[in-house]
Protein backbone atom coordinates (compact mmCIF):
# COMPACT_ATOMS: atom_id res chain seq x y z
CA UNK A 1 0.00 0.00 0.00
CA UNK A 2 1.01 3.61 -0.48
CA UNK A 3 1.02 6.39 2.11
CA UNK A 4 1.23 9.97 0.85
CA UNK A 5 1.88 12.81 3.26
CA UNK A 6 0.02 15.96 2.23
CA UNK A 7 1.62 18.10 4.93
CA UNK A 8 0.64 18.77 8.56
CA UNK A 9 -1.52 15.76 9.63
CA UNK A 10 -3.14 15.15 6.25
CA UNK A 11 -2.48 11.80 4.61
CA UNK A 12 -3.80 9.83 1.67
CA UNK A 13 -3.52 6.07 2.05
CA UNK A 14 -4.11 3.92 -1.02
CA UNK A 15 -4.73 0.24 -0.33
CA UNK A 16 -3.59 -2.63 -2.54
CA UNK A 17 -7.20 -2.76 -3.79
CA UNK A 18 -7.03 0.96 -4.66
CA UNK A 19 -9.27 2.14 -1.83
CA UNK A 20 -8.33 5.77 -1.18
CA UNK A 21 -8.46 6.91 2.44
CA UNK A 22 -8.04 10.61 3.18
CA UNK A 23 -7.22 11.62 6.77
CA UNK A 24 -7.58 15.13 8.25
CA UNK A 25 -7.79 16.92 4.87
CA UNK A 26 -6.29 20.31 5.71
CA UNK A 27 -5.43 21.18 2.10
CA UNK A 28 -6.24 24.62 0.66
CA UNK A 29 -5.06 26.68 3.65
CA UNK A 30 -2.16 24.36 4.41
CA UNK A 31 1.09 26.14 3.46
CA UNK A 32 2.89 22.79 3.29
CA UNK A 33 0.39 21.13 0.95
CA UNK A 34 1.17 21.13 -2.78
CA UNK A 35 -1.95 19.25 -3.91
CA UNK A 36 -5.10 21.06 -5.11
CA UNK A 37 -8.34 20.07 -3.43
CA UNK A 38 -9.77 19.16 -6.84
CA UNK A 39 -7.11 16.47 -7.33
CA UNK A 40 -8.26 14.46 -4.32
CA UNK A 41 -10.83 11.74 -4.96
CA UNK A 42 -11.12 9.68 -1.75
CA UNK A 43 -13.47 6.79 -1.13
CA UNK A 44 -13.67 7.71 2.56
CA UNK A 45 -12.51 10.61 4.75
CA UNK A 46 -11.43 10.25 8.38
CA UNK A 47 -11.57 13.19 10.81
CA UNK A 48 -9.70 12.89 14.09
CA UNK A 49 -11.20 16.08 15.59
CA UNK A 50 -12.89 19.39 14.84
CA UNK A 51 -10.02 21.89 14.64
CA UNK A 52 -9.72 23.73 11.35
CA UNK A 53 -6.18 22.50 10.66
CA UNK A 54 -7.59 18.95 10.54
CA UNK A 55 -11.22 19.47 9.47
CA UNK A 56 -9.86 21.60 6.64
CA UNK A 57 -11.58 20.97 3.31
CA UNK A 58 -13.57 17.92 4.39
CA UNK A 59 -16.94 19.46 3.51
CA UNK A 60 -15.89 20.48 0.00
CA UNK A 61 -14.15 17.19 -0.75
CA UNK A 62 -17.10 15.14 0.51
CA UNK A 63 -19.50 17.27 -1.55
CA UNK A 64 -17.33 16.82 -4.65
CA UNK A 65 -16.81 13.07 -4.31
CA UNK A 66 -19.70 11.85 -2.13
CA UNK A 67 -17.10 10.22 0.13
CA UNK A 68 -18.50 9.67 3.64
CA UNK A 69 -16.74 11.36 6.55
CA UNK A 70 -16.06 9.04 9.50
CA UNK A 71 -15.83 10.93 12.77
CA UNK A 72 -16.90 11.04 16.38
CA UNK A 73 -20.65 11.25 17.00
CA UNK A 74 -20.80 14.95 17.87
CA UNK A 75 -19.06 15.95 14.64
CA UNK A 76 -21.35 13.62 12.70
CA UNK A 77 -24.35 15.56 14.05
CA UNK A 78 -22.77 18.78 12.76
CA UNK A 79 -22.12 17.17 9.37
CA UNK A 80 -25.69 15.88 9.13
CA UNK A 81 -26.98 19.44 9.53
CA UNK A 82 -24.81 20.41 6.56
CA UNK A 83 -26.28 17.57 4.50
CA UNK A 84 -22.95 15.73 4.45
CA UNK A 85 -22.79 11.95 4.21
CA UNK A 86 -21.12 10.66 7.37
CA UNK A 87 -20.30 7.61 9.47
CA UNK A 88 -20.78 8.17 13.19
CA UNK A 89 -18.42 6.31 15.51
CA UNK A 90 -17.05 6.67 19.02
CA UNK A 91 -14.00 5.68 21.07
CA UNK A 92 -13.45 1.92 21.02
CA UNK A 93 -15.88 1.30 18.16
CA UNK A 94 -15.19 -0.09 14.70
CA UNK A 95 -16.83 -0.32 11.31
CA UNK A 96 -16.04 -2.01 8.00
CA UNK A 97 -15.80 -0.08 4.74
CA UNK A 98 -14.72 -1.75 1.48
CA UNK A 99 -13.30 -4.71 3.45
CA UNK A 100 -11.14 -2.41 5.58
CA UNK A 101 -11.69 -2.14 9.33
CA UNK A 102 -11.62 1.29 10.96
CA UNK A 103 -11.32 1.53 14.75
CA UNK A 104 -11.58 4.80 16.65
CA UNK A 105 -9.19 5.03 19.58
CA UNK A 106 -8.30 7.66 22.16
CA UNK A 107 -6.30 10.86 21.80
CA UNK A 108 -5.61 13.48 24.46
CA UNK A 109 -6.61 16.79 22.92
CA UNK A 110 -9.55 19.18 22.51
CA UNK A 111 -11.99 18.99 19.60
CA UNK A 112 -14.42 21.91 19.30
CA UNK A 113 -15.35 22.67 15.69
CA UNK A 114 -13.85 26.04 14.77
CA UNK A 115 -14.32 26.13 11.00
CA UNK A 116 -17.37 28.41 11.19
CA UNK A 117 -17.85 31.93 12.57
CA UNK A 118 -19.16 30.40 15.79
CA UNK A 119 -17.26 27.59 17.50
CA UNK A 120 -19.51 24.61 18.29
CA UNK A 121 -18.94 21.45 20.39
CA UNK A 122 -17.00 18.71 18.62
CA UNK A 123 -17.00 15.91 21.12
CA UNK A 124 -13.69 14.26 22.00
CA UNK A 125 -10.50 14.17 19.95
CA UNK A 126 -9.67 10.71 18.63
CA UNK A 127 -7.21 8.60 16.69
CA UNK A 128 -7.79 5.90 14.07
CA UNK A 129 -6.46 2.39 13.61
CA UNK A 130 -6.92 1.11 10.05
CA UNK A 131 -6.72 -2.66 9.53
CA UNK A 132 -6.37 -3.89 5.96
CA UNK A 133 -7.35 -7.28 4.55
CA UNK A 134 -3.78 -8.60 4.75
CA UNK A 135 -3.68 -7.72 8.46
CA UNK A 136 -1.52 -4.60 8.10
CA UNK A 137 -2.44 -1.94 10.67
CA UNK A 138 -1.83 1.80 10.32
CA UNK A 139 -2.33 4.06 13.34
CA UNK A 140 -2.99 7.79 12.85
CA UNK A 141 -2.68 9.40 16.28
CA UNK A 142 -4.40 12.68 15.42
CA UNK A 143 -3.44 15.54 17.72
CA UNK A 144 -2.45 14.19 21.10
CA UNK A 145 -0.21 14.40 24.09
CA UNK A 146 1.57 11.36 25.43
CA UNK A 147 -0.66 9.03 27.49
CA UNK A 148 -0.20 5.60 29.00
CA UNK A 149 -2.83 3.80 26.92
CA UNK A 150 -0.54 4.19 23.93
CA UNK A 151 1.39 1.33 25.49
CA UNK A 152 -1.15 -0.70 27.45
CA UNK A 153 -3.96 -0.60 24.89
CA UNK A 154 -2.86 0.67 21.47
CA UNK A 155 0.60 -0.90 21.58
CA UNK A 156 -0.01 -4.07 23.55
CA UNK A 157 -3.44 -4.95 22.13
CA UNK A 158 -3.78 -3.38 18.66
CA UNK A 159 -0.09 -3.59 17.66
CA UNK A 160 0.11 -1.17 14.71
CA UNK A 161 2.62 -1.82 11.94
CA UNK A 162 2.91 1.85 10.95
CA UNK A 163 2.36 4.80 13.30
CA UNK A 164 1.76 8.40 12.19
CA UNK A 165 2.68 10.59 15.17
CA UNK A 166 2.69 14.36 15.81
CA UNK A 167 6.02 15.85 16.87
CA UNK A 168 5.37 19.60 16.68
CA UNK A 169 5.10 20.29 20.42
CA UNK A 170 3.09 23.21 21.86
CA UNK A 171 -0.26 21.77 20.72
CA UNK A 172 0.75 18.07 20.71
CA UNK A 173 3.62 15.84 21.73
CA UNK A 174 7.11 17.05 20.96
CA UNK A 175 9.94 14.92 19.50
CA UNK A 176 10.96 13.32 22.82
CA UNK A 177 7.42 12.38 23.86
CA UNK A 178 6.61 11.13 20.35
CA UNK A 179 9.72 8.95 20.47
CA UNK A 180 8.51 7.49 23.77
CA UNK A 181 5.14 6.84 22.10
CA UNK A 182 6.99 5.09 19.28
CA UNK A 183 8.73 2.82 21.77
CA UNK A 184 5.43 1.98 23.46
CA UNK A 185 3.56 1.39 20.20
CA UNK A 186 6.50 -0.60 18.79
CA UNK A 187 5.54 -0.31 15.10
CA UNK A 188 7.73 -1.46 12.27
CA UNK A 189 7.78 2.07 10.89
CA UNK A 190 6.90 5.50 12.28
CA UNK A 191 6.20 8.67 10.29
CA UNK A 192 6.37 12.09 12.03
CA UNK A 193 3.64 14.64 11.27
CA UNK A 194 2.13 17.91 12.53
CA UNK A 195 5.37 19.88 12.40
CA UNK A 196 6.93 22.72 10.35
CA UNK A 197 3.57 23.86 8.99
CA UNK A 198 3.68 27.08 11.04
CA UNK A 199 6.41 28.77 13.14
CA UNK A 200 5.00 27.65 16.54
CA UNK A 201 5.45 23.98 15.61
CA UNK A 202 8.83 24.11 13.88
CA UNK A 203 10.87 20.98 14.60
CA UNK A 204 13.85 19.10 13.23
CA UNK A 205 12.60 15.55 12.51
CA UNK A 206 16.18 14.30 12.79
CA UNK A 207 15.98 14.98 16.54
CA UNK A 208 12.88 12.78 16.72
CA UNK A 209 14.61 10.09 14.67
CA UNK A 210 17.60 10.18 17.00
CA UNK A 211 15.41 9.73 20.08
CA UNK A 212 13.62 6.80 18.44
CA UNK A 213 16.92 5.11 17.56
CA UNK A 214 18.01 5.43 21.19
CA UNK A 215 14.77 3.94 22.52
CA UNK A 216 14.34 1.22 19.88
CA UNK A 217 16.76 1.06 16.92
CA UNK A 218 14.56 -1.56 15.23
CA UNK A 219 11.86 1.01 14.43
CA UNK A 220 12.22 2.46 10.94
CA UNK A 221 11.76 6.27 11.07
CA UNK A 222 10.37 7.47 7.74
CA UNK A 223 10.79 11.23 7.37
CA UNK A 224 8.72 12.43 4.43
CA UNK A 225 8.39 15.61 2.41
CA UNK A 226 4.90 16.87 1.56
CA UNK A 227 3.47 15.09 -1.50
CA UNK A 228 5.96 12.25 -1.06
CA UNK A 229 4.88 8.59 -1.12
CA UNK A 230 6.02 5.81 1.18
CA UNK A 231 5.24 2.27 0.07
CA UNK A 232 4.73 -0.09 2.97
CA UNK A 233 5.46 -3.73 2.19
CA UNK A 234 5.25 -6.16 5.15
CA UNK A 235 7.87 -8.37 3.52
CA UNK A 236 10.42 -5.59 3.92
CA UNK A 237 10.15 -6.01 7.70
CA UNK A 238 10.30 -9.79 7.95
CA UNK A 239 12.86 -11.12 10.42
Amino acid sequence: MEIRWLGHSAFEIISDDNVKILIDPFISNNPACQVPVEDLNPDIILLTHGHSDHFGDALEISNNTNAPIACIHEISLFLAKQGIRNISINIGGSFIFRNIKFTMLEAKHSSDIDIMDETVPGGTAASFLITFEDGTKIFHAGDTGLFGDMKTIIGDIYKPDVALLPIGDKFTMGPFEAALASMWLNPKAVIPMHYNTFPPIEQDPAIFANFVSQFNPNIDVVVMNPDEYYEYDPEDYQD
